[in-house]
């Protein structure tokens, strides 16, 4: 029999996948024909506690019921932002809430289908960090730096070729995207041996400092419009830069080689829970995966310190206001009683007070937020607007005409993006901030106007 017969009658591969064909030797030696053989590990596998104790098919029982997953007596419970959620980012949230780690989850109004726990995904555990949680671009960030330069630059025949010059030769989009002459930043002399993984790829995370990906990810100029004398500054509009990028090629590495980790570490999970595995923060893996994360937080922030560094200072300009926020990270905090690590996977911190960006699409606003301290979302709000759209879909199915049209009303230059990443692939913003109005209040609003993303078939990082 072959391995993916043995998976199908309910015999995962590793170690009960050794003993079964141990068993297999031994029954044919005994003169049982493969028919005979199949009804003999399907009974097994469909019961191994009542074989445990038979002499024959003991080992393999024993292994079986190892790794047979039994789900939590009580089951963690979560709330929902948003009505129109996709069916399969609920059903993500809700298998989270069968870890026997949960303790409680809560899912945002731009939610949608990710690796093991959903983009827009909030879950708080004991004592465990999940990889996947965490998300594949450990620690993605929005950062706005506010300019002294004047609004109408931006429609300047001089201004504008002023401005696109210095996103074009101050930072690389794409796979892979580096740069020669590279950049330099203090996260360099940081420890890099914190872990194996990190130790291994410092240069790589060298070489790419200051470059902004692909997919979602984007810098762009745009006009700030601050209502009252919010955020330190006067009522007025303002020209602002925005990025949105994360940890490179080294975070993506990270964050697969410790989710394969726990993945080994917890065979007893069933397949729809597997991307949910966890390291336990008492065991030296999952400390490492902890300064790992931590490290790429860090590197995920000075990435954007570069960009914003070298285009402010290829533009002449002064810095009014420096903003930012991050996302795909875990914190240890206190919730309902209890120190709980929360993961916030394409979620905003949104704690009374604290300050976040929140985008839209290359079309639409991006919003300056206060978050409320709503203790039902664990402090919590989007990151964004939200896929509605998969990436397969948009590109079989959109144009560049129709989104041309768009982009002409709202008087946004594009410099170049995929046709995955349209306005016409995401959520209405405006609906998904009325959707969560208990968890933030909007005190600036950021139109786009002059936008560049990874080209058209880059393949996405996040």
């Amino acid at each position: 029999m072959k391995t993916r017969e043995l998976k199908k009658i309910g015999i995962p591969k590793g170690e009960p996948t050794k003993r079964a064909y141990q068993l297999i030797g031994y029954l044919a030696s005994q003169g049982h024909d493969q028919k005979q053989i199949r009804i003999i590990l399907s009974g097994i596998a469909a019961n191994p506690a009542a074989h445990s104790d038979n002499q024959t098919y003991g080992k393999l029982a024993e292994v079986l019921v190892k790794d047979t997953y039994i789900p939590p007596e009580t089951l963690a419970t979560y709330k929902q932002w948003g009505k129109d959620l996709e069916p399969q980012s609920v059903q993500q949230m809700k298998n989270a809430c069968q870890l026997p780690v949960s303790v409680v989850g809560a899912l945002m109004p731009d939610a949608h289908l990710g690796y093991g726990l959903p983009i827009g995904g909030v879950l708080a555990t004991d004592n465990a960090v999940i990889p996947y949680a965490v998300g594949v671009d450990i620690a993605c960030r929005v950062k706005m730096t506010v300019l002294d330069m004047p609004v109408e630059t931006l429609d300047q025949n001089g201004g504008k070729s002023r401005l696109v010059n210095s996103i074009e030769k101050e930072t690389r989009f794409g796979i892979g995207s580096k740069f020669k002459n590279r950049r330099w930043h203090e996260i360099l002399d940081e420890e890099w041996s914190v872990s194996p993984i990190t130790k291994q790829n410092k240069d790589k995370a060298w070489s790419q400092l200051g470059t902004s990906g692909s997919g979602n990810h984007f810098v762009e100029f745009g006009v700030l419009t601050i209502d009252d004398a919010e955020l330190g500054l006067e009522a007025g509009t303002y020209l602002a830069l925005l990025s949105h990028s994360g940890s490179r090629g080294t975070g993506a590495i990270v964050a697969s080689h410790y989710s394969r980790l726990a993945q080994q570490l917890h065979t007893e999970l069933p397949k729809r829970l597997r991307q949910l595995a966890w390291l336990d923060m008492d065991t030296e893996v999952g400390q490492e995966y902890w300064a790992a994360m931590e490290l790429m937080g860090k590197y995920a922030a000075a990435n954007h310190a570069c960009i914003h560094q070298h285009i402010v200072a290829h533009l002449g300009a002064d810095i009014l206001l420096d903003l930012e926020n991050h996302h795909n990270f875990a914190w240890k905090e206190h919730h309902h009683g209890r120190d709980v690590i929360v993961h916030r996977k394409g979620a905003t911190p949104a704690s009374e007070g604290a300050i976040g960006i929140i985008p839209g699409s290359m079309a639409s606003p991006a919003f300056v937020v206060r978050g409320k301290g709503n203790l039902e979302s664990l402090n919590s709000a989007a990151h964004g607007a939200g896929r509605v759209m998969s990436r397969k879909k948009a590109i079989k199915t959109l144009n560049w005409k129709d989104t041309r049209k768009i982009l002409e009303d709202k008087k946004v230059t594009l410099l170049s993006a995929g046709l995955d990443e349209v306005p016409f692939v995401y959520k209405n913003i405006e609906k998904v901030m009325a959707d969560q109005s208990d968890l933030v209040e909007i005190i600036a609003r950021f139109d786009p106007r002059l936008v560049k993303m990874a080209p058209h078939g880059e393949r996405p990082e996040d």
